[in-house]
């Protein structure tokens, strides 16, 4: 047989209360929406960047094929655009996935990069004299060349297609202004790889021309030039409409 239930008490005593003080405090906490949101698949955007990363790929290879391993993997550009078509490379496998995008330390990163090593080229050295080439050469590449269009790969259509990328496919304020110093990093490693092989392939910082006062001058004023400009590209960042949910 089952026990008797024992009746309800007719008064239940008071409990104590409860200290003012001791009572928790529930603090509000920002959530990213990426928390709570799965992604969703963006075919598009994938076939977008994987063909990115294959055009940056294939600029890399001609020019790697037109001026050798050596010489080609030394110019900035180069280094660039070889990081630029392995993030391209797993941003579209996140988009096919889906997969969490890729953080914006990153790209902004990259992206700054392309765009630097683009600005240089057509400002500073697509018209010099000696013309400017990767591959040494003392004449002007000729138009619909290998080393002309690899210079066009290079410089001009992959710089625009990581632009478009970030214009058009990537969510906006996603960038911090914290990041602009860290993203200082691989060009003052670049440059210190110059100092220490003294020889450039860039004429603004050839040691072996300028000494190392002129060049680091140069350096100098290059280098806040890039600060301004990933100060820059956060600021648009901020202010530009984002062009797809937060999600993706």
């Amino acid at each position: 047989m089952t026990a008797p239930i024992p009746p309800v008490p007719r008064e239940i005593p008071d409990l104590p209360a409860i200290p003012w003080e001791s009572t928790p405090v529930l603090k509000p906490s920002f959530v990213p929406v990426t928390a709570v949101v799965a992604p969703v698949r963006r075919s598009l955007v994938a076939a977008y960047r994987l063909l990115t990363a294959l055009l940056a790929g294939a600029g890399v290879v001609l020019e790697i094929y037109l001026a050798g391993p050596a010489r080609a993997l030394s110019y900035f550009q180069v280094q660039s655009t070889v990081l630029l078509a392995v993030v391209m490379l797993v941003a579209a496998s996140r988009s096919w996935r889906p997969r969490r995008a890729l953080p914006a330390a990153l790209t902004g990163a990259v992206l700054l990069y392309v765009v630097i090593g683009a600005v240089v080229y057509h400002v500073l050295l697509a018209h010099t004299t000696p013309p400017f080439t990767m591959t040494g050469a003392t004449a002007p590449p000729a138009r619909w060349h290998a080393q002309w269009a690899a210079l066009q790969v290079l410089h001009t259509l992959v710089p625009l297609a990581a632009v478009l990328d970030w214009l058009l496919l990537t969510p906006a304020s996603r960038m911090r202004l914290r990041q602009a110093a860290g993203w200082l990093l691989f060009p003052l490693a670049y440059l210190v790889f110059l100092l220490v092989r003294a020889r450039s392939r860039y004429p603004f910082l050839d040691v072996t021309a300028h000494g190392y006062r002129h060049t680091l001058a140069n350096a100098l004023l290059l280098g806040l030039a890039i600060y301004a400009s990933a100060v820059l590209l956060v600021a648009l960042d901020h202010a530009r409409p984002s062009p797809v949910r937060r999600r993706v």
